[in-house]
């Protein structure tokens, strides 16, 4: 199962933040794309470098002027991340045991209403008001059953040794750093 996450209603002036946060979210819990609209280079050009320096996760990277017309066009499910769905843990199961490829639709500002519609899922991570980044990341964590924290990145100039205190980076060439 493929997932990617469409990032819609990105507001350039003022979102460019939180949705590179979506984009790292995707990237490190198991998605397979990050598809942002409206298309801001800066936040592409910001996830296409974390990749080329930490490992590549996500196949596609790209924008699209037509959220909607993207939406209708996928080929499998498509899951809205909203807080007026239906809980994470009464859909999950249902959601991973389809197996197919799934889209996650992320909102930043109101989401228009013909999203909810064409949203197999509408899924709430809490029906409260909270960021979109964690509502991204429980989902995800969720779908694969953590087991999307055991992935290794193809390529990538640095990799994180893991340690108890302070800051172990290895460099593609084996050399140490110690921060």
């Amino acid at each position: 199962m493929k997932v990617y996450v469409l990032r819609i209603g990105h507001r350039p002036e003022r979102d460019k933040r939180i949705t590179t946060h979506v984009g790292l979210v995707a990237r490190a819990f198991g998605a397979s794309g990050f598809v942002l609209s409206p298309c801001d280079e800066k936040v592409l050009e910001k996830l296409r470098e974390v990749e080329e320096r930490w490992g590549r996760f996500l196949e596609e990277i790209a924008c699209t002027e037509s959220p909607k017309k993207y939406v209708r066009e996928w080929k499998g499910k498509v899951v809205h991340l909203t807080m007026y769905g239906i809980p994470v843990d009464e859909v999950i199961d249902e959601i991973r045991e389809s197996g197919e490829d799934l889209l996650v639709v992320v909102g930043a500002e109101k989401v228009p209403p013909e999203f909810y519609e064409m949203a197999h899922y509408n899924v709430a991570i809490g029906n409260q008001p909270h960021s979109e980044v964690a509502a991204l990341a429980v989902f995800l964590d969720r779908l694969f059953q953590g087991e999307e924290l055991r992935r290794r990145p193809a390529g990538g100039r640095l990799k994180i040794v893991p340690s108890e205190r302070g800051k172990r980076v290895v460099k593609s060439g084996g050399e140490e750093g110690l921060s």
